[in-house]
C-alpha cells in the first residue's frame, strides 16, 4: 500500500504508509513478550515505510518503572522533533501488573488505571500533533511475574482466578471506552482510539517452549496490527491448529489505520436489557406430605422427606452473573448462590423457582440450601460447595469440603436426615480440551467424577445423589456468531476457546462434539454399573435434560439474549428457572417400560395425567396413532434429555400411585447387564486417509523440499525398542526374541492394516520403499541396525555398518536415494547410570550422539535423520503386575529407575539426569551444526518427552503397552510410538506434539496438506509460523511472511535504506563515543547496542 500523494491533512485519512514515527508507552522492564510482539510490527510496519522511526527502541532505558503520565511525558519532549510528520502513539495498559484478588480490589485497579490513562491521554492531546494514539491491553507476560506481584493467587491458581482476570480484562476495557467517548479528544490531527480486543496470551501457552512462545507471541503481533487498521469485511480466522496465521492487509475501499472517524467503535453498552419475567413457579401438587415414618430405603422416598441439599459443581452452580445487567460483564464475577438453580434458597418458589424452593413447598424445614451472594467459603453458601471455573478434577476435594460440612453442622442430623446433592461439572473441561487432550480425557473426566461418587457412597448415610449429563455446549457457540448481540467474544474465546474458536466444520469442532457424547454416554455406563446400589439407604440416578439443548430463538431468528448473563456464556436468572424446573421434572418422571404401561383396556381408557403426562385421556390419541406404536413413545428408562429453553415448562407432582423421587429400582427399571469381556486386541493396524501421495514433479535437491513419497531408503539404529525385543512375546522364554517385523520405527511386517509402523505408512505413498526389517531375528533384519542393550556409545558403530550395508546393496544407489533414518538411544544409559555415571553422564549421552551423527553428515548425501529424544524414565514404575517377570526382571534391566523408592535422592537425581539428556539432545540439535548441507537434516522427534501410561482402572496402568517383563514395550505400543513419530514428522519444528497419546484409535495417522506437503525440517518450518495473507478477496492467499499486498517500494530500497542506516549508526556510535572519551577517559562508552530477537 502506497503513501499518500501528499501527506495527509487528517488523522482519519492515514496510511500505515504514512507513519514516519513508531512510540510505545507502557512498557516495563518485565516486559519481555510485549517488547518482542512490539520489534515484529515495527518490521512489519517498515516493509510499508522503510525510514519508520521506532521510539521504543531508541528510548528503551525510559521504559523501566515509570508510571504512563511520566513516560507520555519522555515520549512527548522526544517527538517534539517530529511534530510535521504522523506519528502512531501505542499506549499499553499492561493488566498482568495489576493484582486484584476479588471484585472490590478489581473496582479499585479500575479507578486508578482509568485516571493514569486519562491523564497520560490528556498530556499527549496538548503537546502532539499528526499523532494518532491507539490504547491497547496487555495481558501476556509469564504467570510466574504476575504471582510475584500478586503472591495471594499463588494459593488459588486455576479457574476462578481465570475468570477474574478476564472480567478485570473486560471491564478495563469498557472504562477505557467510555473514557475515550466522555474525553472526545479527536481533532484534525489527533485522534484516540481503543483497541476492541485485547492482547491476550491463552494460558495454555503460559508455560510453553521457547518455540510455542515465538508462535504466540507471532499471532499476537498479527492480532496488534489487525486492531490498527480499518475492520475487514470478512473476519480471517486461523485454521485449525493455528498454523497458518491470516495477516490482514489494507484494501482499496478501506486503506487507513483505524480511527475513531473512520470506524466507529461497536458500542456494547447500547445491549438491549434483559427482559425480568416473573421467575417464579406455581405448583399445585395435592399430595406433599411426608412418609408416615423416616424411610429406611432411598427408592421409598417422597419429597417431604428430604431434610438436606447439597450441591458439587462450576460456576453454573456457584451463580456467577445470574442476576447481573446485560451491560455489566464485572458483575459475572459475582456469585448469587441464592439463585443457583440446583441449590439456591432467596425468597420463596413464587418468585425465585430453584430446586430447594420447590422442595420447601413439600417440607418447610428443607436446610443446606445457599442464600445471597458469596463465595463457597462464606456462611451463606451452606451447602453450596461449587467453585467458579472448576473441573472434574476439582471435585472430589468440594466433595470431602461439603461433607465435613454437613457432619460438623449442629442444624444436621448426619445419620438420620435424608439428603439430596447435586453433582454437576464438565463444561470447563470440555473448554480447555484441545489444549491437553489427555488431561481431559473421557477417561479421566469419568475417573474424577468416580472418585466424588465413590466417596460420597462411602461416607454419606440416606443420600440420593443427582447427576448432571454435561451440557450440550456447542450449541452456546450460536452467541457469538451474530455481531448484532454484542456479545464479548473475544473474553469468552478466553474463558472457552475449544468451543468458541474452531470454524464450523473443522474436524476439532467435530472431535469435541464426540467427546461432550462421550462425556454424557460413560457418566451413564458408570451408574449403570451398579456400583451405588450396594445399599437400601443411597443411590445415584443420572438427570439427563441437558444431553441436547436448543438455544432459545427471537422472532427476528437471532438468539435470545435473555437467557445469558452479561458476558453471553454464563446462564441468567431466567434459564435457571428452566433448569430448576426441568431437574424437578427429572427426578420425578417415570421411568417406563412397556409392562408398566400394559394395563387393562378399562384403565386405558381413563389413563390421564398423573400416568403419563397428557391432560386428555389416551382414547383421544387412539385414532390418530396406532397402539403398538404409542407404547414406543415411552421407551425404557424414559427421562427428558432435552432442554427447550423456550418452553413453557410445568412442574410434575408426585402422584397417589407414584409418591417417590424416581430411581432404578422403583421406576421397575433393570440396569444393563455389564458388557462381555472384549477378547485381546491382536491386530494393530491403522486406517488410513491421506489422498496426496504422489511424490515431487522431480526428485528433489534439499531435503526441506522432501514429500513422503520421495524416500526410497529407511533405517534404524539403536536398542531393544527398536530392535523389537519381546514385542509379541507371550512368555518369559519368547522375550528375548527380536521381532524386528513390527518395530515401529523400521518394522515392514504385512500391510498397514494390520501392522502399524513407520514403513508401512511411507509404502501407502512408495510401495517400493527398500531397507525395513521383516520377521523375526537377524535373516530380514534390512537395515535395522539396533542390537538389544545398546547405549548410545554403541551407535557410532552401527552407523558405520549401516553405511557400510547401504552402498553395498544392489537396489540402493547410496547418492541419489533419499533416505530416512531413525535414531532412538539412551533408556540403557539411563537405567544404568547409577553404576557408571562418568561414562554414563549427560555430556557423554550428547558426545556419544554428535559422533554419530558427525559421521552421518560427512559421509550418507540425501539423509533426513529423525532424532526421537528419550522419555521420563521414572513413569515405568508405575507398570506393576503379579508375575515373575515383572517383580524380578524389571528390577533386573532397569536398577537405577525402579529400584529407588519414591521421593529418595536417588529418584530425585535420576529424574534430574533425565531432564539433563532431554536437554542435552536438544541442545546439541538446536544449533547450527548439520545446517550446512542442503541435502542434510537432523529433527528431534519429541512425542515421547512428556511420557504418560494410559490408565485402566484407579490406580492401575494399562500392561497391555509392555511385554511380559514390563519393561519392553508390546506390539501395541510400537503401533503407537510409529504414529507418533509419523505424526510429529508433518509437525512444524517448534509446534510438535511434544507428549504420547497412547489409547487405542485407528484413525489417528495425519496427513500431509497442500499447504505442507513436506516432511518438516527446521528450515521449512521456519522460525515462525506460514503467513497467509489476505486482500480484498479472500481467496487470494500465498504463503510466506510477507504479506502481498501492493508493494509501497521498490525491493531493492528496504535493502539500501538498511545499510545506508547501519552506517549511519556506527558512524554515530564511534563519534559519540570519541568524544566521551577525549572528555572521559576513564569511563566506558555509554553507548549499548541492543539486539532484538525477531
Amino acid at each position: 500500500m502506497l503513501q499518500s500523494q501528499q501527506p495527509p491533512l487528517n488523522v482519519n485519512s492515514v496510511k500505515p504508509a504514512d507513519v514516519a514515527v513508531l512510540a510505545s508507552i507502557g512498557l516495563h522492564m518485565h516486559s519481555t513478550g510485549l517488547s518482542t510482539v512490539v520489534s515484529k510490527l515495527q518490521e512489519l510496519m517498515s516493509m510499508y515505510n522503510p525510514a519508520l522511526i521506532d521510539t521504543y527502541l531508541e528510548e528503551a532505558d525510559m521504559t523501566g518503572a515509570s508510571t504512563l503520565v511520566e513516560q507520555a511525558e519522555e515520549a512527548s519532549l522526544h517527538l517534539q522533533n517530529n511534530q510535521h510528520s504522523w506519528k502512531l502513539v501505542l499506549l499499553f495498559v499492561q493488566v498482568d501488573q495489576f493484582c486484584a484478588r476479588d471484585q472490590q480490589e478489581v473496582e479499585a485497579v479500575i479507578r486508578s488505571v482509568r485516571g493514569e490513562v486519562d491523564a497520560a491521554l490528556q498530556l499527549l492531546h496538548a503537546q502532539l500533533k499528526r499523532t494518532l494514539v491507539s490504547v491497547a491491553l496487555w495481558d501476556g507476560e509469564s504467570y510466574t511475574f504476575q504471582r510475584k506481584l500478586c503472591p495471594g493467587l499463588e494459593e488459588n491458581q486455576g479457574g476462578e482466578v481465570r475468570l477474574l482476570k478476564a472480567m478485570l480484562t473486560h471491564a478495563l476495557q469498557a472504562s477505557l471506552y467510555e473514557l475515550m467517548t466522555e474525553r472526545n479528544w479527536d481533532r484534525e490531527d489527533f485522534s484516540v482510539i481503543v483497541q476492541d480486543r485485547p492482547l491476550v496470551r491463552h494460558l495454555a501457552s503460559a508455560n510453553s517452549g521457547k518455540s510455542q512462545a515465538s508462535h504466540e507471541t507471532d499471532k499476537l503481533m498479527v492480532q496488534l496490527w489487525t486492531n490498527l487498521l480499518q475492520p475487514a469485511s470478512d473476519e480471517q480466522n486461523t485454521d485449525d491448529n493455528g498454523n497458518i496465521i491470516t495477516l490482514q492487509c489494507p484494501t482499496m475501499d478501506r486503506p487507513f489505520l483505524r480511527t475513531e472517524g473512520n470506524s466507529p467503535t461497536n458500542d456494547s453498552s447500547n445491549t438491549s436489557p434483559l427482559t425480568s419475567p416473573d421467575m417464579g413457579t406455581t405448583m399445585h401438587c395435592e399430595d406433599i406430605g411426608p412418609s408416615v415414618s423416616t424411610p429406611n430405603s432411598v427408592h421409598e422416598l417422597r419429597p417431604g422427606d428430604i431434610r438436606v441439599v447439597a450441591a458439587v459443581g462450576d460456576s453454573l452452580t456457584a451463580g456467577n452473573g445470574i442476576a447481573a445487567s446485560p451491560t455489566n460483564v464485572l458483575d459475572v464475577l459475582t456469585q448469587y448462590r441464592g439463585l443457583s438453580w440446583s441449590v439456591g434458597g432467596d425468597e420463596n418458589l413464587t418468585t425465585v423457582t430453584t430446586l430447594p424452593n420447590i422442595l420447601k413447598h413439600f417440607n418447610a424445614n428443607v436446610t443446606g440450601f445457599s442464600v445471597g451472594r458469596g463465595k463457597q467459603s462464606t456462611p451463606q453458601a451452606f451447602l453450596n460447595q461449587a467453585v467458579a471455573g472448576a473441573k472434574s478434577k476439582d471435585v472430589p476435594s468440594q466433595v470431602r469440603t461439603l461433607v465435613a460440612r454437613m457432619k460438623n453442622d449442629s442444624s444436621i442430623n448426619f445419620k438420620s436426615d435424608w439428603k439430596v446433592i447435586t453433582l454437576f461439572v464438565g463444561g470447563n473441561d470440555i473448554c480447555d480440551y484441545c489444549y491437553n487432550s489427555l488431561f481431559f480425557s473421557v477417561e479421566n473426566y469419568v475417573k474424577n467424577v468416580r472418585d466424588s461418587l465413590d466417596y460420597l457412597h462411602k461416607e454419606v448415610p440416606r443420600a440420593l445423589v443427582n447427576l448432571i449429563e454435561p451440557l450440550d455446549i456447542i450449541p452456546l457457540r450460536k452467541m457469538h456468531v451474530d455481531a448484532s448481540l454484542k456479545c464479548p467474544t473475544w473474553l469468552v474465546n478466553f474463558l472457552c476457546p475449544c468451543v468458541i474458536l474452531p470454524k464450523p466444520t473443522s474436524t476439532s469442532l467435530e472431535k469435541l462434539e464426540n467427546l461432550n457424547r462421550q462425556y454424557q454416554l460413560m457418566l451413564n455406563e458408570l451408574v449403570e454399573s451398579n456400583r451405588y446400589d450396594t445399599r437400601p439407604d443411597f443411590t445415584v440416578v443420572i438427570q439427563p435434560f441437558f444431553r441436547e439443548i436448543m438455544v432459545p430463538i427471537l422472532p427476528d431468528g437471532r438468539p435470545d439474549r435473555s437467557y445469558f448473563s452479561a458476558d453471553c456464556f454464563h446462564l441468567s436468572q431466567k434459564a435457571h428457572t428452566q433448569m430448576a424446573r426441568s431437574l424437578w421434572n427429572n427426578m420425578v418422571a417415570i421411568k417406563l417400560t412397556i409392562s408398566s404401561i400394559m394395563c387393562t383396556f378399562e384403565c386405558i381408557l381413563q389413563f390421564d395425567c398423573i400416568q403419563n403426562g397428557f391432560t386428555t385421556p389416551i382414547l383421544k390419541y387412539l385414532n390418530i396413532v396406532p397402539l403398538d406404536l404409542f407404547f414406543q413413545l415411552e421407551p425404557l428408562g424414559n427421562k427428558t434429555s432435552f432442554q427447550d429453553f423456550r418452553k413453557d415448562i410445568q412442574l410434575k407432582c408426585p402422584s397417589k400411585t407414584s409418591p417417590f423421587i424416581r430411581t432404578y429400582r422403583n421406576s421397575n427399571y433393570t440396569y444393563a447387564a455389564p458388557p462381555p469381556t472384549p477378547a485381546p486386541n491382536t491386530n494393530w493396524g491403522s486406517d488410513f486417509s491421506c489422498v496426496d501421495l504422489a511424490p515431487s514433479p522431480s526428485v528433489p535437491t534439499s531435503v526441506h523440499k522432501l514429500r513422503p513419497a520421495d524416500i526410497k531408503v529407511v533405517a534404524a539404529v539403536g536398542d531393544s525398542t527398536t530392535a523389537g525385543t519381546g514385542a509379541k512375546a507371550k512368555n518369559l522364554l519368547e522375550l528375548s526374541r527380536e521381532y524386528k517385523g513390527v518395530s515401529w520405527s523400521i518394522g515392514g511386517d504385512r500391510t498397514l492394516d494390520t501392522v502399524t509402523t513407520l514403513p508401512n505408512i511411507l509404502r501407502k505413498f512408495n510401495s517400493a520403499l527398500k531397507g525395513f526389517s521383516k520377521g523375526q531375528g537377524s535373516r530380514q533384519k534390512g537395515f535395522n541396525m539396533a542390537t538389544t542393550g545398546a547405549k548410545t556409545s554403541d551407535i557410532q558403530a552401527q552407523i558405520q555398518v549401516l553405511i557400510k550395508a547401504m552402498r553395498e546393496h544392489k537396489e540402493v544407489n547410496f547418492d541419489e536415494d533419499w533416505k530416512l533414518l531413525t535414531i532412538f538411544v539412551g533408556v540403557k544409559d539411563l537405567c544404568q547410570y547409577c553404576t557408571d555415571q562418568n561414562n554414563l553422564s549427560p555430556s557423554n549421552y550428547s558426545h556419544n550422539l554428535m559422533l554419530a551423527l558427525d559421521e552421518l553428515y560427512q559421509e550418507v548425501p540425501r539423509l533426513l535423520v529423525n532424532l526421537v529424544g528419550i522419555m521420563q524414565m521414572d513413569t515405568i514404575k508405575q507398570v506393576k503386575k503379579n508375575t515373575l517377570g515383572c517383580s524380578l526382571l524389571q528390577r533386573t534391566i532397569c536398577p537405577c529407575v525402579i529400584n529407588p523408592t519414591e521421593n529418595s535422592p536417588e529418584i530425585k537425581e535420576i529424574k534430574q539426569i533425565n531432564l539433563e539428556y532431554q536437554a542435552e539432545i536438544h541442545n546439541l540439535i538446536s544449533g547450527s551444526r548439520y545446517d550446512g548441507k542442503e541435502d542434510f537434516a537432523v529433527v528431534l522427534q519429541p512425542f515421547l518427552h512428556n511420557f504418560f501410561i494410559p490408565n485402566i482402572g484407579e490406580g492401575e496402568v494399562d500392561t497391555t503397552l509392555f511385554s511380559v517383563d514390563c519393561f519392553q514395550i508390546s506390539e501395541r505400543t510400537h503401533a503407537e510410538m510409529a504414529i507418533g513419530l509419523w505424526n510429529n514428522m508433518l509437525e512444524p519444528v517448534g509446534r510438535k506434539q511434544a507428549y504420547n497419546n497412547f489409547t487405542y484409535d485407528r484413525s489417528k495417522i495425519h496427513c500431509p496438506t497442500e499447504a505442507s506437503p513436506f516432511i518438516f525440517t527446521k528450515v521449512n518450518s521456519a522460525s515462525r509460523p506460514t503467513w497467509t495473507t489476505t486482500t480484498t478477496s479472500p481467496k487470494s492467499t500465498a504463503t510466506g511472511f510477507v504479506p502481498l499486498c501492493a508493494t509501497p517500494q521498490p525491493l531493492w530500497l528496504p535493502i539500501v535504506v538498511g545499510v545506508v542506516s547501519l552506517l549511519v549508526g556506527i558512524t554515530s556510535a564511534w563519534f559519540v563515543c570519541s568524544f566521551i572519551l577525549a572528555k572521559r577517559t576513564k569511563t566506558e562508552c555509554p553507548v549499548e547496542l541492543r539486539a532484538v530477537a525477531l
